[in-house]
């Protein structure tokens, strides 16, 4: 598959990385596709972290990067002020350190106060978000300013499993004021723009371990995808994924970049084959061609109506 794409959008958290450690096979992985010819760039949502620090730690994991070879949601959520604001506007940054500097190195003053000329409020992910700082983002944005979210993911996956993400955050804003903000982050175009742009991509790949956010907006910016299931989604969310939020291709891990990619032929894939009976999913087979017989089959009949109840096989 890495040969038949120029570029690779690699989610980070999931798919690279899960908190502090290594994704095993990640590190092989891109470095085998990067051979292929399937340019890297590193695409997170997280915007709390400065590309330099991204860089720094995908080197340390054994994924040589620049900070020039990461793109991140505060990137983004720079690119929509600059696009609905003028130079030197004030902005109240609503999350990490990492995003104001990059607000700043963007051309705005920044505040952490709900004061008069606030023009804007950016919010991003900080694990220190608490009441006063969600307060003085509500006494701006009632009073007008503009709301840019760097993402609306739920949750982020850990060691621990799913923990609260900006979009629990950004929960609490939209509860307490009624409005809704500018989303710069996936699956919304900006950041998908960012990294295409940067890598200069004709035909780009999008990897990630999430529906809502790497899948959709990979369907939103016209590109394939890759969904590995190392991070958020497991197979059952997988096989309920809507319309709209399905991957092109689905691996267990990342070394799925490396391997064919057959086509599901009246339920069958390679050695493996599912069928749907009265709400059973029956799979025969084992490995990536009975996941991705099982997907085409449960997403078949759930394009027709008809419920799954039960998986047997996979």
């Amino acid at each position: 598959m890495a040969a038949a794409y120029d570029a690779g959008l690699y989610d980070l958290d999931g798919v690279l990385y899960l908190g502090p450690e290594p994704i095993p096979h990640a590190a092989a992985s891109v470095a085998a596709a990067r051979e292929l010819g399937l340019r890297p760039a590193y695409v997170t949502n997280n915007a709390s972290r400065r590309p330099a620090v991204v860089a720094a730690h995908l080197t340390e994991l054994g994924i040589p990067a620049e900070p020039a070879d990461v793109v991140t949601s505060a990137q983004a959520a720079v690119r929509v002020l600059r696009e609905r604001l003028p130079p030197g506007a004030l902005v109240l940054v609503l999350g990490a350190a990492g995003l104001e500097e990059e607000v700043a190195e963007g051309g705005f003053q920044t505040t952490r106060t709900a004061e008069a000329e606030v023009a804007a409020v950016v919010q991003g992910y900080d694990p220190g978000t608490g009441w006063a700082q969600l307060a003085e983002a509500s006494v701006a944005l009632r009073a007008g300013a503009l709301w840019v979210a760097g993402n609306t993911d739920s949750t982020f996956p850990s060691p621990r499993g799913p923990l609260p993400g900006n979009g629990a955050m950004v929960a609490a804003l939209r509860t307490a004021t009624g409005l809704e903000p500018v989303v710069a982050g996936k699956p919304e175009p900006a950041l998908h723009l960012e990294s295409v742009q940067r890598v200069r991509a004709q035909r780009p790949l999008v990897i990630g371990d999430r529906l809502d956010t790497d899948v959709l907006g990979a369907v939103r910016g016209g590109a394939d995808s890759l969904l590995v299931l190392t991070g958020v989604v497991d197979v059952p969310q997988l096989l309920a994924a809507p319309r709209g939020s399905r991957p092109t291709y689905v691996a267990a891990d990342l070394r799925g970049l490396l391997a064919a990619q057959p086509a599901v032929v009246d339920g069958g894939c390679g050695t493996a084959t599912a069928a749907y009976d009265n709400g059973v999913l029956r799979v025969t087979g084992q490995g990536a061609d009975a996941l991705r017989a099982a997907c085409a089959v449960a997403w078949a009949a759930a394009d027709e109506g008809r419920p799954l109840v039960e998986v047997d096989g996979l």
